[in-house]
């Protein structure tokens, strides 16, 4: 018998009281089906592209049927997911007029890489014919072969880590960098007026979102939740970037959403400037979040002025389902 300390790293014990599969050396597997769901969902409705024609976007993910697992054996990763993928999107003309569509995906596997990808965008039938579908064709295709592309990185990447464990002999990981705390401006209101942002265009014409939303925890809890880099890392599964003080920069579901902290005023309201990477560049809304103690439960309120014309529909739908809905469903608020 090998001394303490001494043997095969892959066989080391002293990190498991039962020394059963250590370091996962026998066959392990991973089930990631619900992880991709969620991913390939998220990846899927940041795509929006915009052109002469008008601008498009992925609104909706109405078919997503497959699975997919991650399995290691001796070491080595082995990756096996199938998926067939129906998107919605929708297009608005510069005039106005509203179209619908869908972007069907067949073969989405690891058999194949992105740009093997099968990627068809058609119009719905009661629509009539429209220069919007030539420009999902154009320049929606390439986006949603990215998001998909993206998906098959993270699962090898992100998602993976785990599944082999670290030897005795592995270098220890990295300690944790600090995370720094919030400046807050205790004495300064956040009111409904939006702060002058730089911008290198002007736009001729921008929208405003009103949102309202009661969680089932206090202000402070629901105001850490914003703010907490963790946090918001578990609630959006995926990495982000906050720098939270007054002028701090934040990158969120892998840099589709950025912006910069303008006010915090603790426990009570968050002023940011906020934008998604289609938007036209360097374009930014001005998003304010204001918590309001009920008695046991918080209403949230925002408000989002100067969101470009087209993009009303998916950050009404964003901030909905991967703010509100994904903070309640993942702290159970």
């Amino acid at each position: 018998m090998a001394k303490w300390g001494q043997g095969d790293p892959r066989w080391i014990v002293e990190e498991r009281a039962d020394a059963t599969n250590v370091n996962n050396w026998h066959w392990t597997e991973r089930n990631v089906s619900s992880w991709s769901e969620e991913r390939l969902r998220s990846l899927l409705f940041a795509v929006s592209v915009e052109g002469p024609e008008g601008a498009c976007a992925v609104t909706d993910v109405s078919k997503l049927e497959g699975e997919a697992c991650i399995n290691n054996r001796k070491g080595k990763l082995f990756y096996f997911y199938e998926w067939v993928i129906r998107a919605n999107w929708t297009g608005t003309t510069k005039t106005g007029v509203k179209y619908r569509g869908t972007v069907d995906v067949a073969n989405l596997s690891d058999e194949n890489d992105a740009d093997d990808l099968d990627i068809s965008v058609s119009l719905c039938a009661d629509h009539p014919p429209t220069p919007l579908l030539q420009l999902m064709r154009t320049k929606g295709i390439p986006e949603v072969r990215r998001a998909l592309g993206l998906y098959m990185t993270q699962l090898q990447t992100e998602f993976s880590q785990g599944m082999i464990l670290p030897t005795a002999s592995g270098a220890p990981a990295p300690p944790p960098q600090p995370q720094s705390k919030p400046q807050v401006q205790s004495k300064t209101q956040i009111s409904s007026a939006p702060s002058r942002a730089s911008s290198s265009i002007e736009l001729t014409s921008t929208r405003n979102i009103n949102l309202k939303e009661t969680f089932n925890t206090s202000p402070d809890e629901l105001y850490n939740t914003f703010i907490s880099q963790d946090f918001v890392q578990i609630f959006t599964r995926s990495v982000a970037q906050l720098d939270v003080r007054k002028g701090g920069k934040f990158q969120l579901l892998d840099g589709s959403v950025s912006g910069e902290f303008v006010q915090l005023v603790q426990d009570k309201g968050l002023e940011m400037k906020w934008r998604f990477r289609t938007w036209p560049k360097d374009h930014h809304a001005t998003v304010i979040l204001l918590f309001e103690d009920q008695g046991g439960e918080t209403l949230l309120s925002v408000d989002i002025q100067g969101v470009p014309s087209g993009f009303e529909d998916s950050t009404r739908e964003g901030w909905n389902r991967f703010y509100l809905q994904a903070i309640k469903q993942t702290f159970g608020y």
